[in-house]
């Protein structure tokens, strides 16, 4: 029988081999990557059901890398493995599409738990984070609300094209507007929320769930 393949990514070498032999009995270890550009390309090559990916790391943080790695791949599973008992980096990351949050020091009760339940599809949370993420879920929702009322049509589509990556000539010709009102729509979004630059712009639209991976 197969086993499924896990992919690990941790700054801490000695981290990742202790948590290889944790793993081994059950999973096949396809890779240990110690930084965010690494995992990106590792994850395109070995092709793993399951990765397990520190928040810190060098070149791209684990949470950040989630919507790239899940646009490279969408049924990929991801599981954060953190020191960070903070429920905002919960949020963020399961927010982001990650379906298990497991902390450090629990992972020898925990992280097999979690990639069995992502493998099934369904999301794990660290018991002694569970009650404040879905508190901050449910206030998260009403700010989603609010961020989805402040925009028109046109801005949502511009949002949706800036984070394609696309600049504002590209969006004027595929949304058959001038690069000036894509640039006054842009204005009016980042006035109105205190946003200082496209990179802004793209963290809030996915925050807030506007656009998606």
């Amino acid at each position: 029988m197969t086993r499924p393949k896990v992919l690990l990514a941790d700054d801490h070498r000695m981290v990742a081999e202790g948590l290889n032999s944790l793993l081994s009995d059950d999973f096949d270890l396809v890779g240990i990557v110690e930084d965010g550009r690494a995992l990106i390309a590792a994850a395109r090559t070995l092709k793993p059901d399951v990765i397990v990916v520190d928040v810190s790391m060098p070149n791209l943080n684990g949470i950040d890398a989630i919507p790239l790695l899940r646009k490279q791949d969408a049924h990929v599973k991801i599981v954060i493995l953190t020191m960070h008992n903070d429920p905002a980096y919960a949020h963020r990351a399961l927010a982001a599409g990650a379906k298990g949050f497991v902390l450090k020091h629990s992972a020898a009760d925990e992280l097999a738990l979690a990639i069995n339940a992502a493998l099934k599809g369904h999301t794990f949370i660290t018991p002694a984070l569970t009650g404040a993420i879905l508190r901050g879920t449910r206030n998260a929702s009403g700010t989603k609300e609010k961020a989805e009322r402040s925009l028109t049509p046109r801005q949502r589509e511009i949002l949706q094209h800036l984070t394609l990556g696309h600049s504002a000539k590209e969006i004027a010709v595929a949304l058959a507007i001038s690069p000036r009102t894509v640039e006054f729509h842009k204005y009016q979004i980042m006035e109105f929320h205190n946003i200082h630059s496209n990179a802004g712009l793209i963290h809030f639209a996915i925050k807030n769930g506007i656009v998606g991976y």
